[in-house]
């Protein structure tokens, strides 16, 4: 068991996180919001600090390279991603995550948690 940095016990390695951790890293990130869009910023910046770039995953069997995270005018969060020299944005509930996962990859987890409603 390790101690995740919200204080929440959870198992090395364990996929997917716990509801109760990705509760607690949701208000982590939310915890200044007023809105919907304040509270994707949140979320986005946690990600962007947290996830470790770039990674390598597959998108509809082709390996691409994640690049980096962004936030779209539509206000999306967004993975750009590489193949050779064309790149694409994916939204981020949308991309697979490869096994092994990168560090940081419970942020996507509790973006998309916060997405569904939680």
């Amino acid at each position: 068991m390790r101690r995740s940095r919200t204080g929440i016990r959870e198992k090395a390695g364990c996929w997917p996180p716990s509801r109760a951790h990705l509760n607690q890293l949701v208000e982590e990130a939310i915890v200044d919001s007023y809105n919907e869009s304040e509270q994707r910023c949140g979320l986005f910046t946690m990600i962007e600090d947290h996830l470790a770039l770039p990674f390598e995953t597959e998108v509809l069997g082709v390996p691409v390279t994640v690049e980096r995270i962004d936030l779209t005018e539509a206000n999306e969060v967004a993975a750009i991603c590489r193949r050779g020299r064309t790149r694409q944005r994916i939204n981020v509930l949308n991309l697979p995550l490869p096994i092994p996962r990168p560090e940081g990859a419970e942020w996507i987890e509790a973006y998309r948690h916060w997405a569904r409603g939680r």
